[in-house]
Order: structure tokens, then sequence, then C-alpha cells
């Protein structure tokens, strides 16, 4: 169990983190969701002691994290901590050795990890011979060489392609289902809804919620409505108070509405606009539960908070 407890942080006058909190589990997936400057690279920065704390603690099953605890840990930085001129095979092989392996142990695992990630033909290419794709998967490969308990990734499907895309996810779901911690930040809230179990979103350096992505949806105040009237304009909506219209196109509505609606009046409501062809009735997207929680309005009336701080 990574445990994130309390960590605050200053550049100067600038508050990084202020007492963020939340833990992530082993054999999970959880989403670290945030704006720009929100605290998500100096948290991982902190994870791996490359930024020091100013207050507040990282545990590892219950433990101070420290050298031999980071040992055991994986990370995939934003900006790519590679040798652009070393060749694929012998720079994973290198980096499995930094993290304890033996020589033959550590090319043998760098074999099984090219191949794993469909790159066996390239282990004699210089890593800046391969596309930017292959370069981010060699960068994960490289995170996980050791075979690591907890696998921290900064933004990891950036600029990747959709192949891309679904080669690193599966093999992040395989890393979880194997019972490895995993982290990682993205602002592609998308992919995130469909990878993750949990999520922490951090705004302003504190986190302002956490937990699984179903219990939040659930816990929000506001679900999706989406209505399609034939003949019908969607004007019959208008007026209603309790209602958001989100979008219109001829008799297909897309509404946001207050969870204690009456949907057997509103349903019918669009009945006598003309035959109902659909009705669905479901929770937001986890992009809207964003916005709710980072706004300013949100910020302003203390609406963010934790659920008990923890993702998992």
């Amino acid at each position: 169990m990574l445990e994130i407890d309390g960590l605050t942080k200053r550049y100067g006058p600038v508050i990084a983190l202020d007492g963020a909190s939340f833990t992530a589990a082993p054999g999970r997936i959880v989403g670290f969701l945030g704006p720009n400057g929100a605290g998500k690279t100096t948290t991982m920065r902190c994870i791996f002691g490359l930024a020091r704390q100013d207050a507040g603690e990282v545990r590892w099953s219950g433990r101070p994290v420290d050298r031999d605890a980071r040992m055991r840990f994986g990370y995939m930085p934003e900006q790519r901590g590679l040798y652009p001129r070393m060749r694929v095979a012998e720079q994973l092989g290198y980096f499995a050795q930094q993290h304890g392996m033996r020589g033959r142990d550590a090319d043998a695992a760098a074999a099984r990890w090219l191949e794993r990630m469909g790159l066996a033909d390239r282990a004699k290419s210089k890593l800046e011979e391969l596309s930017h794709g292959n370069q981010q998967r060699i960068q994960l490969a490289t995170a996980l060489v050791h075979e690591p308990e907890l696998l921290v990734m900064d933004e990891p499907f950036s600029g990747l392609d959709p192949i891309g895309i679904a080669t690193m996810t599966e093999v992040v779901q395989e890393r979880a289902a194997a019972g490895v911690g995993v982290l990682f930040s993205s602002h592609q809230l998308d992919l995130v809804e469909d990878i993750c179990e949990d999520v922490v979103i951090i705004a302003r350096g504190r986190v302002v919620a956490a937990g699984p992505i179903d219990d939040l949806k659930a816990a929000a105040g506001r679900r999706h409505l989406e209505v399609d009237v034939d003949g019908s304009d969607g004007t019959w909506i208008d007026g209603r108070t309790d209602v958001t219209v989100l979008e219109r196109s001829g008799g297909r509505l897309k509404l946001l509405v207050d969870d204690r609606v009456d949907l057997d009046a509103l349903l019918a409501m669009a009945r006598t606009a003309g035959p109902v062809r659909r009705f669905a009735y479901g929770p937001p997207r986890l992009s809207e539960l964003f916005m709710a929680y980072v706004s300013p309005e949100a910020a302003d009336a203390g609406a963010g908070t934790a659920s008990d701080g923890a993702a998992a």
C-alpha cells in the first residue's frame, strides 16, 4: 500500500502541495488527476526522493519510503529519462542492474520486455532511431524491467496513437492483475475512465476527491438524461429550472438533471411532444466530475472533499 500522508511542499512563495493525502493499493490502477500546476509531478518526485517535502510522509507497506523501497518501484517520468544514443537492449539491461539485478538476469529481463513490447527486432537500435511511440514503449519497459511492486507514471499516454495506447494499457492492466500498484497522471480523462478503478483529484496542492470512480459518480448530485422525441424540435424542455440542456439536435436532447428530479414527470412531458424513442438516465462522465471538483467555484464553496483521503 502506498500512503501519501499530509505532504506539504513550497517553492519559495509557491505552495506546490498543501497537506495532500491519499492511498493507492496493490493491484489497483489509480488515475492521478489535476490541472497543470496542481501538484501531481511534485507528489511523484516526493515518492522517489527527487524532491523533499517540507512536511508529511510517504509510506510503503506501512513504513517510510527509503532507498531500499524505491529500488522496488518503477518510475516513468513525463520527460524521457533515457540515453538517446544507447542501444535499446543495453539500456534496459543497464537500468535493470541499477535496480539490483545481476548481469545475466538483467539481460534476460531486457529481452523479455522487448518481446512483450513488440520491439524484439529493435534490440540493437539506438533509442533516437525509434518513433515517439516506440520510445514510449521502451520508457515503460525500463520502468518495469526489474518487476517493481509499484509503478508510477507521469503522462504515459501523451502523444501515442491508438495502437500504442492499446499496447501500453494492456501491459499496465497485466501488471495490476499481478498485484502491482499503479499510479499514473493523465489529462486524457476518457482514457482514465476506461482504464482506472480509482482516481485521486488534486487541485491547488490539495486532494479534493479520491476513491473508486463508481463511488464518486454515485455520490454526484447530478445525472445525465438523454431523450429523443420523434418529430420534436426539443423545445418542450424549455422553461424548466431544474434541467440544464447540454446538447440539442432536433428532437435529441442531452440533459443534466438533479438526482432528485421526477423522471416520470419528465417522461410524461416528453410524450406530449411526440413518440419517445430514447429515454436514458445515467451518472455523469469523469470529465464532468473533474470540472466540478477543480473549478474556482468549487474551491470558493469548499465543495471538493476527499473520500477519507483514500483512492482504494
